[in-house]
């Protein structure tokens, strides 16, 4: 199974379909750094307010890349869907996080 096929989900199950098998918790994680362009433009916009364009793509980035590694993950233990699929964020160093996903691989019927 390529890792497009496998299924995820933020609840606990696939509607219409039945889990046959729990096989371990699937986890892709990324850490990123800002880097001073980014951090110059977001020093004006934090004076004026808004979004702050540059990190909000920071963020997308870390975390579309964080959702493949964890399917990746989820093919190599043979998982047909990653259910109860969450995501967290924690500091690593000043100016430097880490981007988690993580959830429950199974098999299904």
């Amino acid at each position: 199974m390529k890792n497009e096929d496998i299924i995820l989900s933020t609840t606990n199950f696939i509607p219409g379909r039945e889990i046959n098998e729990v096989i371990d918790i699937a986890r892709g994680s990324t850490v990123r750094a800002r880097n001073i362009g980014r951090d110059i433009g977001a020093v004006f916009r934090n004076l004026v307010g808004g979004e702050i364009p540059e990190y909000t793509k920071l963020m997308s980035t870390a975390r579309e890349q964080a959702i493949s590694r964890m399917l990746a993950d989820a093919e190599r233990i043979g998982a047909d869907a990653v259910i109860n699929v969450r995501f967290t964020t924690s500091m690593v160093m000043q100016g430097c996080a880490e981007f988690l996903a993580y959830g429950t691989a199974v098999k299904l019927k």
